[in-house]
């Protein structure tokens, strides 16, 4: 999984995602059953730690940095993360400012072995199933994977994150 703009929802605490369903909501003018929607997605997340799944997870340092929700919501967040990279299942590589870019940043894709990506736009998610798409979206996740950080230096930034709040 690769998210340039936002933790991904299988990340997410119930505060953060209720934040960012309810700003969503009010964006496209829609009912906003937040809180609801939050729980559902937490309760989704369960996969992390149920069966023998592995996750590689990317994110840019802008996820880290941008404000959703209230400095506590970020900061049960941020935390979060730091708790998930503990797990033997999860590797969390964190892409900082400061990495020379071999790979633009994208809009977020998760990748599922090698027979489906899906990538996420503003108004749909699309399936690609072709091997030749989802081979290149395969690239694009190694090449960003090394400029990526992980272990103690992305714990650092992270908590470089949570320091900023303040």
């Amino acid at each position: 999984m690769y998210c340039s703009n936002v933790v991904p929802g299988m990340l997410q605490t119930e505060g953060y995602a209720a934040a960012l369903l309810s700003t969503i909501a009010a964006f496209q003018g829609t009912p906003d059953d937040s809180e609801a929607a939050a729980a559902s997605r937490v309760e989704r997340s369960r996969v992390l730690h149920e069966g023998d799944h592995r996750f590689g997870l990317l994110l840019e340092e802008t996820v880290l940095r941008y404000r959703i929700g209230d400095d506590a919501t970020m900061a049960g967040q941020l935390g979060y993360l730091l708790a998930l990279m503990a797990l033997p299942n999860v590797s969390l590589g964190v892409i900082p400012f400061t990495a020379q870019r071999l790979v633009w940043p994208l809009e977020a894709f998760y990748l599922f072995d090698s027979r489906q990506a899906s990538v996420e736009l503003l108004t749909a998610a699309v399936n690609v199933s072709a091997p030749s798409e989802v081979a290149t979206y395969a690239k694009a996740f190694s090449e960003l994977s090394k400029i990526a950080v992980h272990g103690g230096p992305a714990r650092a930034l992270i908590s470089e994150a949570i320091t900023a709040l303040g």
